[in-house]
């Protein structure tokens, strides 16, 4: 009975042994980093960090506005600013964590969004439906306007919701989901101060929050500068002005090295066709009478190509380039990606930036319901990565996005979700994740640098 004992005693420690062993051996798996509130494996989830970061940078904020009904523009940059500093990790870590920005990926960005959290009412999410110009089409098509946060001016969906632009808490995502692209300069929407889109009210005043946002994630701004009411040579000559002075001295203000080893602002003019050829020559040629060259404010100008015949204008006018801007293949001689080549080699003969503009696709009908005839399909991806691909035949300086969020045409790379509601049932992009347009421009961006490297040797 002894013997037994002991031999009992001698199996149960060996066994107290060998569980103590698997458990040390298991800790050892376990990262050094994780504590309690930070469970294993947490890090393999990207999605799921980046929507806990975001929701805690939405409480901050909401923190930060409770009992306001509306954020006053007045007031957001030094909330905005307050934000940034107590969130921000270390500059190294962001650099760690995120693809290094392509100051030759730029990509058009929205800030005219609006909820009733920060501007006491939906902006740009009600879009109406636009009618068809001809009153017997029009007719057969509803009107009236969109009702959110459920029914929105768009065929996708945001993962952030019917968001608003001054929402400190937007910006930053955006921001980093920019850079996780790596794209490196923001084309910013602008319209002179007072004034906007027809559905839209003044953003001007928050282009210091972007600006400081941008920096943070060592991404650049420059300016898409749209078609507001008299532009000409006197009014451009001005805004430009009022730009430069305003913005150029901050460290996110967008250069861009010409052949000559200059740094010069760069500005995309968004329906620059729309004014005569001898009226921008007076702003952008040497001898005009409002010139610009060789001023404090002489930059680079970038006139949008719809039609083939534009090239000749853009010349004339005194631009530095072109860019095609809408991202759908075969709407128009500029957006149609077999006609790149001929007009590279038109800018490449005539001393001109050539910038293609790719997208993902188009879909406008949910405020042009009867556009239907120029819906470019995603398929799943494919659609822009045949954008990319015509772009990077054509060896372009600069690539072009559109866009990041210009959610009522649906060019949009930023993050969708799906969603239904008892009308509408939104589009998403599904089977893939709410980042994969992300990845697939971070994809290109890699390519693109790897294949110009190529070209210039």
């Amino acid at each position: 009975m002894a013997r037994f004992r002991r031999r009992t005693c001698i199996i149960l420690l060996l066994f107290i042994l060998f569980i103590c062993s698997i458990m040390m051996a298991l800790k050892t798996l376990r990262p050094d980093r994780a504590g309690f509130g930070d469970p294993f494996g947490l890090g393999l989830l990207p999605e799921l960090q980046q929507r806990t970061v975001l929701s805690e940078n939405k409480h901050n904020s909401l923190n930060k506005v409770q009992g306001d009904t509306v954020t006053h523009v007045s007031n957001l940059h030094s909330i905005a600013v307050n934000t940034m500093k107590a969130s921000m990790p270390p500059v190294n870590k962001l650099e760690e964590e995120l693809s290094s920005p392509n100051y030759n990926f730029h990509i058009f960005y929205y800030s005219w969004f609006g909820n009733p959290q920060f501007d006491g009412k939906y902006i740009h999410w009600n879009h109406p439906l636009l009618p068809h110009w001809d009153p017997k089409i029009a007719n057969n098509y509803p009107k009236g306007r969109h009702n959110p946060p459920e029914d929105i001016g768009a065929n996708f969906y945001p993962e952030l919701g019917s968001y608003s632009s001054k929402d400190p808490s937007v910006i930053e995502a955006h921001m980093k989901q920019m850079r996780s692209a790596s794209t490196g300069v923001i084309v910013l929407s602008w319209y002179p101060p007072g004034m906007a889109d027809e559905n839209g009210e003044p953003t001007d005043d928050l282009v210091p929050v972007i600006l400081d946002y941008a920096h943070k994630y060592n991404l650049k701004v420059t300016f898409h500068i749209e078609p507001y009411k008299d532009r000409d040579d006197r009014s451009m000559y001005h805004n430009v002005k009022y730009i430069i002075d305003k913005y150029g001295g901050h460290p996110a203000f967008y250069r861009h090295k010409t052949s000559t080893g200059r740094f010069l602002p760069l500005f995309y003019v968004y329906d620059s066709y729309v004014t005569l050829p001898e009226i921008w020559a007076n702003l952008l040629t040497i001898s005009g009478s409002q010139t610009i060259r060789n001023t404090p404010y002489d930059a680079l100008f970038i006139a949008l190509l719809v039609e083939e015949r534009h090239k000749h204008d853009i010349h004339r006018s005194g631009f530095d380039g072109m860019y095609t801007y809408f991202a759908t293949n075969g709407f128009s001689y500029g957006s149609s990606h077999h006609n790149w080549a001929s007009l590279k080699a038109f800018c490449d003969s005539n001393n001109l930036m050539f910038i293609p503009s790719v997208g993902p696709g188009y879909i406008d009908t949910s405020i042009r319901p009867w556009n239907n005839h120029n819906t470019r399909n995603r398929v799943n991806g494919k659609y822009y990565e045949t954008a990319f691909s015509a772009a990077l035949l054509v060896r372009p300086e600069i690539i072009s996005i559109t866009s990041f969020n210009e959610w009522h045409e649906g060019t949009q790379i930023e993050k969708a979700v799906p969603k239904r509601t008892g009308q509408v049932v939104y589009l998403d992009y599904k089977p893939h994740k709410p980042n994969v347009y992300l990845e697939l421009t971070q994809k290109w961006s890699e390519k693109y640098r790897k294949e110009q490297e190529q070209w210039l040797m």
